[in-house]
């Protein structure tokens, strides 16, 4: 491998250059000894190695080589591709004998942990040895719809509000017989609520809950998140952080520094922060992600959702929603990846069933919050669930709202009683959402016939691990079940 990799196979720009130059003058201004260089996996999950200084300045250079292997595994950590098969099981000459891939750091992203000890943070792209982006990286297929959206002439912008459970730990469940196996997930830790529920937005209980909550803020805040609000859920427990509106690559980079920032701080403190979907603990209900969604204009930064007098949303922005309704069905597995994440989908629980808009209605999928001359005019999408990978899901909104644009698609009437619409419903779990997902042409031109494949067989072993321990079992209807939880709640 060249050792100025990067240079030579122009992998960096202008700002990353100059990113770099910044980056190292910091890290000897505040006395950094070790960076964490992470990069996002198929789950959202960060994985990377820490760096010494020299070793991140030679980075800086060639990249640092790793393997691929966690690309092999499941949510168990279950070997579901055979690496020394040819092509390694994905069908690639260079995937063959689970080789090394490089992680190329992105200086733009880095931070420093306030939390951790003399100790940066740093997101890295993933290639091959030949120069050619890693053909499974999420991160590189965001970029990639994101790319698509700029050369349109839009720009896509979101704002987070993310709904997570924290918890203290009581026992963390490290006795030989529970830290688990390949395949086998260990036990999570053993918790309590940290407050009461089913008093929704009640202060009392966020002043509860502020010791831990302050470290949380002081941390997030330090690290330059856009950070807008932190409130009591309706569950104990249950917790909701807003964050102002973001561009583009930034949402996702923030989304996963979030949940990794939340889940390290309360860790140290002797809480669990979780961002399954719904935990098996006694009156813990079901927590989303709502993703609210809108276009600028490239040059002039102008909303191109804001509606003329009359209607919900300007003829782009219809155009747009259309998209995501047409390929609602589709995306589920990206927007809802885990097979708890279903649980969510019952009528007449805030959260949608079916495909449907809606003008200001929680009950709809894509609920619209606009207003002529309202610069905030946007789309949110209710669908999603907390543990969605980041990159995964905005691709799946971006190249799906493009699609609408490109054709323009018609969304139809709005729906003023979404939950009793005689419109498509959405999948009801994981399978189905998979099986929805194969015949997709629009997804497979977009994230290509190779991730799409992978995407199926390695969310598809997961569903079966499940329906070997549990059977048929009632998402909407039956109880959470114990390999749900195991398989999630410390995870995610």
């Amino acid at each position: 491998m060249s050792r100025k990799f990067i240079e030579h196979h122009d992998l960096w720009s202008a700002e990353q250059k100059a990113a770099a130059e910044e980056c190292l003058s910091r890290i000897e201004k505040e006395g950094i000894q070790m960076i964490r260089l992470s990069w996002p996996d198929q789950y959202g999950l960060l994985r990377g190695k820490m760096l010494s200084v020299s070793a991140l300045k030679s980075a800086f250079s060639s990249g640092s080589e790793i393997t691929m292997a966690p690309f092999f595994f499941d949510t168990a950590s279950a070997i579901v591709f055979n690496p020394f098969q040819p092509g390694g099981g994905f069908g690639d000459s260079e995937l063959s004998g689970s080789p090394n891939v490089v992680m190329v750091p992105d200086p733009t992203t880095f931070r420093i942990l306030p939390w951790a000890d003399k100790t940066g943070w740093m997101l890295a792209d993933l290639y091959m040895r030949s120069g050619r982006p890693f053909p499974l990286s999420p991160r590189a297929l965001l970029k990639k719809a994101l790319a698509e959206m700029n050369k349109a002439g839009y720009d896509f912008m979101a704002g987070l509000e993310v709904e997570w459970y924290l918890t203290r730990i009581i026992d963390p469940c490290l006795e030989p017989e529970t830290i688990g196996a390949p395949g086998t997930p260990a036990a999570p830790p053993k918790v309590m609520p940290v407050a009461k529920g089913y008093s929704y937005l009640l202060e009392n209980h966020l002043d509860e809950v502020e010791p831990i909550v302050a470290e949380i803020r002081r941390h997030l805040l330090t690290l330059g998140m856009p950070l807008r609000s932190i409130e009591d859920e309706w569950a104990p427990s249950q917790m909701e952080t807003t964050f102002d509106v973001m561009r583009g690559l930034d949402v996702a980079d923030t989304m996963v520094l979030f949940r990794n920032a939340v889940k390290q701080i309360c860790r140290r403190n002797g809480y669990l922060a979780s961002f399954m979907c719904k935990p098996k603990i006694q009156g813990f209900y079901a927590s989303g992600w709502h993703l609210h969604q809108s276009l600028v204009d490239l040059k002039s930064g102008q909303n191109l959702f804001i509606p003329s007098e009359g209607q919900p949303l300007s003829d782009l922005g219809r155009a747009y929603v259309g998209g995501l309704l047409e390929h609602a069905s589709a995306a589920s597995s990206f927007t809802t990846p885990t097979i708890n994440g279903y649980r969510r989908r019952r009528p007449y629980s805030l959260a949608p069933d079916r495909v449907t808009w809606a003008m200001d209605n929680r009950a709809a999928m894509a609920r619209v919050i606009s207003a002529p001359e309202d610069s905030a005019s946007r789309v949110e999408n209710r669908v999603g669930e907390p543990a969605a990978n980041p990159y995964l899901y905005l691709a799946s909104q971006v190249f799906a709202g493009l699609d609408g644009i490109r054709r323009r698609l018609d969304p139809g009437p709005l729906q003023e009683s979404p939950y009793a619409a005689d419109v498509q419903m959405l999948p009801t779990d994981l399978r189905s959402a998979l099986d929805a997902l194969e015949p997709s042409t629009m997804f497979r031109e977009a994230f290509g016939e190779q991730f799409i494949n992978y995407w199926l067989h390695i969310r598809r072993s997961e569903w079966q691990r499940f329906e070997a321990a549990e059977g048929k079992v009632d998402m909407q209807e039956g109880d959470v079940t114990d390999w749900e939880h195991r398989e999630y709640f410390e995870l995610m």
